[in-house]
């Protein structure tokens, strides 16, 4: 691990101001900071949505923080205000919330025409669930995309919220907004409504998948494929200590390379007729059951037998490739993932801390010449006698 620090980043000038929720909204929000831009994070008052101690939020490095609340008289005016300084503004409400608080794609773009206003949701802008609630899980579900994952006879097994919420999520607003920001500012100044739902982009990310089934390639049901664990030199085992060892094995020489350090017996069934592969996947556990993750890991290191050793979060970032690429970093005491991808001129860094809600006011107004006072005080709510 090596100590956060660089450049300022690719997009260094770009400002964004996040409203804050949760889910994929802040991870994209910090991958845009990871990267340059100066992200203003809006907080509403009352701290946390989930409960999370803030300073160890890391999809809340690289960010500012103001809170503001918007369901005050001068909420939305000072949001607004923000709006006409940024290039981006992204949120993560129910459809027709931000429109409701004031704070929706016309009032922003009306002060800031050339302003990029994603929105992020799981359904999306429209259609019949639009409007309700809903998670990772169930926006995955729908989409074939969970249903894909998992052995046969067993339940589809759920990949925490990485595919939906980040990889169908967060990463495809950040695309959308680039190229909108990019569309805004060689296409006349002109910005526009980023629409980002979990459901497309998920979807969008099994493509390749839909080809192999029109082609008759993939069979439309859990662990019978080529990439779905189906197939015995493509998966995982386990090993003598309880550990367990990936398995990628897909082209011949690779594989030839993989039966050899495996130790795996001239008799044992051929790869090439699936009839016989859950023999050969028997053959193949029952070697990989003879030593230990360590010790298969020795065996396999550096190989092109496309062998890894299955590492827990908290083991891999002393994995001694990762080490080597700075893959993990540790800034203000936590150990996190580096900004990624890399640049060769513009290198992304950590420059901040997760930020505090709030603790950034005075700083967001002198930088985004906005009056001292931003953002105005709330008027002191009469609570219960």
């Amino acid at each position: 691990m090596t100590a956060a620090g660089g450049g300022p980043g690719p997009l260094a000038g770009v400002r964004v101001v996040e409203l804050a929720g949760i889910g994929p909204g802040p991870f994209a929000a910090m991958l845009l900071g990871d990267l340059g831009a100066d992200v203003v994070r809006v907080d509403r008052p009352g701290g946390p949505a989930l409960g999370i101690d803030p300073a160890l939020d890391v999809t809340g490095r690289n960010k500012r923080s103001v809170v503001v609340d918007l369901k005050a008289g001068s909420g939305p005016a000072a949001v607004l205000d923000l709006a006409e300084r940024a290039d981006v503004l992204i949120e993560g409400y129910r459809p027709g919330v931000a429109e409701r608080l004031g704070v929706g794609p016309a009032e922003c773009l009306a002060r800031n025409p050339a302003l990029v206003y994603g929105r992020m949701t799981g359904w999306g802008q429209d259609g019949p669930l639009a409007r309700s609630a809903g998670h990772d899980i169930g926006y995955t579900a729908v989409t074939g995309a969970l249903g894909m994952i998992g052995p046969a006879g067993g339940p589809p097994a759920v990949p925490a919220n990485l595919l939906g919420d980040y990889a169908g999520g967060s990463l495809y607003l950040v695309v959308g907004i680039l190229a909108a920001l990019h569309h805004a500012r060689t296409g006349g100044g002109r910005g526009q409504i980023v629409d980002a739902a979990v459901v497309d982009g998920t979807s969008h990310l099994t493509a390749m998948i839909h080809g192999m089934l029109a082609a008759g390639a993939w069979q439309d049901r859990r662990g019978v494929n080529l990439l779905d664990g189906g197939c015995p030199f493509y998966g995982v085992y386990e090993t003598a200590d309880g550990g367990w060892m990936a398995v990628g094995a897909l082209e011949r020489p690779f594989y030839d390379e993989f039966a050899r350090l495996l130790g795996l017996d001239a008799d044992a069934p051929g790869r090439d007729d699936p009839a016989r592969w859950n023999e050969l996947r028997e053959a193949v556990a029952a070697r990989f059951r003879t030593r230990t993750r360590r010790e298969w890991t020795e065996v396999f290191d550096g190989t092109d037998a496309c062998v890894a050793p299955v590492l827990s979060l908290r083991e891999a970032p002393a994995h001694p490739h990762l080490a080597a690429r700075s893959t993990y970093t540790e800034h203000a005491g936590t150990v996190q993932p580096a900004p990624a991808p890399r640049f060769s001129a513009t290198p992304g860094a950590l420059r901040r801390p997760p930020a505090v809600p709030g603790a950034d006011a005075a700083g967001v107004a002198r930088d985004w010449d906005l009056p001292p006072s931003f953002p105005a005080p709330a008027p002191r709510r009469k609570g219960p006698r």
